[in-house]
């Protein structure tokens, strides 16, 4: 391909790119205007004057190489082109706002209406009669195939993941855990305003155990014996600030409670089935949640929010 025949080439592609970067975001809005206002009987009649305007438009930049691309070498094989081309691009655009829908990123406002050029200068470089047009074309194709399909994705979802993570350490402070008791695992985590708490269960399906641990707010009130008079309810503070609540059960069981304040929060744990000694292992052992922790409970589905 002579240096004419290049330049002639670019300026034909350009004109394609710059024409319908500018033609189809009109279309576009002018189409979803009529149909917000007047619904599908307002923006049918804008379509049917929009396109073919549209498509002229597109015949016109495939003047400059009417002895170059053998399909636009008279007007009505340049009618011809335009159509295919306008097919081919408008499938390539409606596969990208597809990709958008689905949270890919397509960089800002600006760079969207240049993309949308795109589809028809790749359509149209296939019409060119040169080896290594077609290969660029199939180039790009193959790179918007790989970035909307697979890599875009891929991009959307580790941002939703960090942004999911991120709600969550919200209130890093209250964000507590501590290894499940002997012969049980964590059941449910939740994430609260002014809490976080953590369910554990018994492991074994026959077997019933619950034991739960709540952090709190230092800003919420705190619990103490007074508030906790009652029949057979038995209650008591240690020098350590330590409150320990024992509950009588019908039946002859008692669930223990034992609740520790910390610098930056207030711990809590309780239980019906396990004694005081392991409920004290338990508070022992709590420590803040971890990223590797936090993403083991997001990946089982065993936290939630609550808001």
């Amino acid at each position: 391909m002579t240096s004419g025949r290049r330049a002639g080439t670019a300026l034909h592609l350009f004109l394609v790119w710059a024409t319908m970067s500018a033609a189809v975001p009109v279309l576009g809005f002018g189409l979803l205007a009529a149909a917000w206002g007047g619904g599908a009987g307002m923006a049918a009649p804008l379509l049917l004057l929009g396109v073919p305007l549209t498509v002229g438009l597109l015949a016109t930049a495939g003047v400059p190489v009417r002895t170059v691309v053998p399909s636009c070498s008279s007007a009505r094989q340049r009618i011809g082109w335009a159509v295919l081309v306008f097919v081919l691009g408008t499938a390539g655009v409606l596969a990208g706002v597809a990709a958008y829908g689905g949270d890919v990123d397509l960089g800002s406002a600006g760079t969207r209406f240049a993309l949308t050029g795109v589809p028809y200068a790749v359509a149209a470089a296939f019409f060119v009669p040169g080896r290594w047009v077609r290969l660029g074309a199939v180039a790009v194709l193959a790179a918007g195939v790989a970035y909307g399909g697979f890599l875009g994705p891929a991009q959307a979802r580790q941002r939703q993941h960090e942004a999911e993570v991120a709600r969550y350490r919200e209130h890093a402070e209250l964000l507590y855990i501590a290894p499940a008791p002997s012969g049980m695992q964590v059941s449910r985590a939740t994430a609260g305003p002014a809490s976080f708490s953590v369910e554990y269960r018994s492991a074994r399906q026959d077997e019933f155990a619950l034991v739960g641990l709540t952090v709190r707010s230092l800003l919420m009130p705190t619990a103490t014996c007074s508030d906790l008079v009652e029949k057979d309810v038995t209650c008591r503070v240690d020098v350590h600030g330590e409150m320990r609540t024992v509950r009588d059960l019908p039946g002859g069981g008692h669930g223990v409670t034992l609740t520790r304040r910390h610098p930056d929060a207030e711990f809590e744990v309780t239980s019906q089935t396990l004694d005081e000694a392991g409920l004290r292992r338990l508070l022992n052992s709590v420590h803040p949640l971890s990223d590797a922790e936090l993403e083991k409970l997001m990946r089982e589905g065993k936290v939630d929010r609550q808001l």
